[in-house]
């Protein structure tokens, strides 16, 4: 990374490091959950500080300033959201929230590859009116219990109609513009469209749904404990998170972290991030292969 400029490297976080004792102990117990954390903690880290890179940086390219808006937000999502992540599974708690949480940077990863494979405007139209369209929705409600009180609005509808407006306004839109927009994709062709394999929109986006909506696979896998003969009685609090979210995610931000500064950073300062990517989670994948014995179980 000597090419990095100062500033740049002076907040680069440093990778894990374990030595070869260290790693004894994890392979004599069989529990590489430990390591594999830390290199989850680390790339949503890298994440922190390649959101926080500034337009006016000498490294980033001209951006549509809406571009930038949509993709350094999607960016912030995954990075913030891995580290609250961090948070809950330290001490080995709460994999029954850390699965929700994780599905949510899946689909905010993979939304923000789509956005840059092509950087389309219409892309980003559609993105941002995909959750207007619903804020219209609401505004159509609010102005028809409003007209039903002869036109007298509540200070609480004001308020209401006023934070939509700003949302449509803070988007570049108006009303017409996101009624008139094309439906966004749905995931499974956001996912073909980007080059992911079938199995993971069936494994982390439908399987993944599992945990967000609460169905009984969720419930049997997180929420319930079997006593006997299929009766149950409620878990207790022990859920770890799966070792195969510590392996899965990182890669699927360090995939959009890349497009990411393809997309918005001059090509040597990308090609310098790009090489961090790529060596971090072939360090990933050499720790999860070694922890599932060749068996990558995805």
């Amino acid at each position: 990374m000597s090419d990095q400029s100062p500033e740049i490297s002076e907040v680069m976080p440093s990778p894990p490091f374990f030595s070869e004792e260290d790693m004894a102990r994890f392979r004599d117990k069989k529990n590489y959950v430990p390591v594999l954390f830390e290199w989850y903690k680390f790339v949503g880290s890298l994440a922190v500080v390649l959101a926080h890179i500034k337009r006016n940086s000498p490294a980033f390219r001209n951006v549509p300033a809406r571009h930038y808006h949509v993709l350094v937000g999607l960016l912030n999502r995954c990075s913030r959201l891995m580290l609250a992540n961090v948070a809950l599974s330290h001490e080995g708690r709460f994999g029954e929230t850390t699965a929700i949480v994780d599905r949510c940077i899946f689909e905010s990863g993979a939304k923000l590859i789509w956005l840059c494979e092509d950087s389309a405007e219409e892309k980003f139209v559609r993105y941002l009116a995909d959750g207007l369209k619903t804020e219209l929705e609401f505004k159509a409600q609010i102005l028809e219990n409003i007209k039903g009180r002869n036109n007298v609005p509540l200070p609480i509808e004001t308020r209401m109609l006023e934070s939509i407006s700003n949302s449509i306004t803070a988007a570049g839109l108006t009303d017409e513009e996101v009624s008139k927009s094309r439906k966004l994709p749905d995931m499974a062709s956001i996912l073909t469209a980007i080059g992911f394999k079938r199995l993971i929109y069936t494994v982390a986006q439908r399987i993944g749904s599992h945990h967000v909506h609460g169905t009984w696979p969720s419930l049997l896998f997180h929420y319930l404990d079997e006593e006997k003969n299929y009766e149950f009685i409620p878990r207790g609090h022990d859920t770890q998170t799966h070792i195969n979210q510590f392996m899965f995610v990182p890669r699927v931000v360090l995939t959009a972290m890349q497009s990411y500064a393809n997309y918005v950073l001059q090509p040597q300062e990308a090609q310098t991030f790009s090489q961090l990517y790529k060596s971090t989670e072939e360090k990933i994948m050499e720790i999860y292969v070694e922890a599932v014995g060749g068996d990558l179980g995805i």
